[in-house]
């Protein structure tokens, strides 16, 4: 029998794996873990890879973040895995899914690592849905030499070149001054106006919002008791924005709402970060175009690349990579009922026959998508000299 070519080798790994890599999705699925408390699913995620003979690595000294590596040739290739899930409604994102199709993508690469050059680098990327996890792991130094990123996201739909937003979250600490709400009203500094106020600002602000610019947000605090005047209140908001600079722009209305809802109540007020902004993705467009046509190859239909970028998909720290270094975030359809991501349903369809096969399919496409890049001398050359000239600045 012939030997296998490199796509079609690592096309029948994945096949050979799948279900491994189906089981390593239940598991992560059956277990949700909120962002930065991923530890069993870490570990899950690691398991596969340090039997195959990666070499384990702690990063930027994040408890469930990791770097698994093989190989040793010039082409460092980051396959990114997440794992984090959403509070109450678990993984209504499919994280598991992607952290599966990431672990199917590395084992199949491992494969002919040697024979196209490459250094094979799983990344356990923590905290995507709050944290900003990869955001770290670049602060640290953990995708320095990453030559390109790749990774795979469930959805409603197949997308090869997904966008996204940018986004910031914030929350909002007003503090004023408890008193009886009957005996001594006047004695009081009322918290929880300050955020009333603040919401109908950021109502207001809704109708001159630039194209593109949404925000949304909750009160996560505004009193405890009705007949006390409410010394503490919060509010946590988020902004988004079609690219980094417009969501700059909307941060400063923002802020400046916040600051009408303290001076109108007579409240102090604090503004606390959540976490690293998320830029929006630039997904990488010939790596779009392989994905894209992988995916028909595979008898999926994706969206026309026409009316990708029509398509904004929430928001992703997969987006701040893409700003440093060539990366793809293409879309694997999952059948949920008509349902989307973080909702119930789709929650209960991310371990179903549909998202099984999106994990099957998601690291098929990825590894042939890398062989395809890894085999073109020109797109080879391409990112390898943008590495070099990131190492050389």
């Amino acid at each position: 029998m012939p030997a296998l070519n490199a796509p079609d080798s690592v096309e029948a790994t994945v096949r050979r794996r799948g279900s491994d890599l189906v089981e390593l999705s239940h598991a992560i699925h059956a277990e949700p873990e909120l962002a930065f408390g991923e530890y069993r699913s870490c570990a899950k995620a690691k398991a596969l890879a340090a039997e195959r003979g990666f070499e384990m690595n702690p990063v930027a000294g994040l408890d469930t973040a990791f770097r698994a590596n093989f190989g040793s040739g010039p082409l460092v290739v980051g396959v990114c895995a997440e794992y984090d899930a959403l509070p109450e409604i678990g993984h209504a994102c499919g994280h598991n899914i992607i952290a599966a199709s990431a672990v199917g993508t590395a084992l199949a690469l491992a494969e002919v690592a040697d024979d196209l050059g490459l250094t094979v680098a799983l990344l356990g990327t923590p905290a995507e849905e709050s944290g900003g996890g990869k955001e770290l792991m670049l602060r640290a130094g953990t995708f320095d030499d990453v030559a390109v990123a790749v990774m795979v996201h469930p959805g409603p739909s197949d997308i090869a070149g997904a966008r996204s937003l940018a986004l910031s979250e914030v929350t909002v600490h007003y503090r004023g001054k408890e008193s009886h709400a009957a005996v001594a009203p006047h004695l009081g500094v009322n918290a929880a106006d300050a955020v009333t106020v603040a919401q109908v600002a950021i109502g207001l602000l809704r109708q001159q919002l630039a194209p593109g610019q949404m925000t949304h947000g909750v009160v996560t605090d505004g009193g405890q008791a009705v007949n006390v005047i409410p010394g503490q209140a919060a509010l946590k908001y988020a902004m988004r924005a079609v690219e980094s600079d417009s969501l700059r722009e909307l941060e400063g209305r923002m802020y400046a709402c916040f600051a009408a809802g303290a001076l109108a109540a007579g409240c102090e007020y604090e503004i606390e970060e959540a976490g690293p902004a998320y830029a929006e993705l630039r997904p990488d467009r010939w790596l779009a175009d392989v994905c894209r046509s992988e995916m028909r190859r595979l008898g999926r239909e994706p969206v026309p690349a026409e009316i990708e970028a029509g398509l904004p998909l929430g928001s992703t720290d997969m987006g701040n990579v893409t700003h440093v270094l060539p990366g793809i975030h293409p879309i694997i359809g999952v059948d949920a009922g008509g349902a989307t991501v973080h909702q119930r349903a789709f929650a209960a369809a991310a371990a179903g026959p549909s998202a099984d096969l999106a994990v099957v399919d998601g690291a098929v496409m990825l590894a042939r998508a890398v062989v395809a890049l890894a085999e073109d001398t020109a797109q080879r050359d391409r990112v390898l000299t943008a590495q070099q000239r990131r190492a050389a600045s």
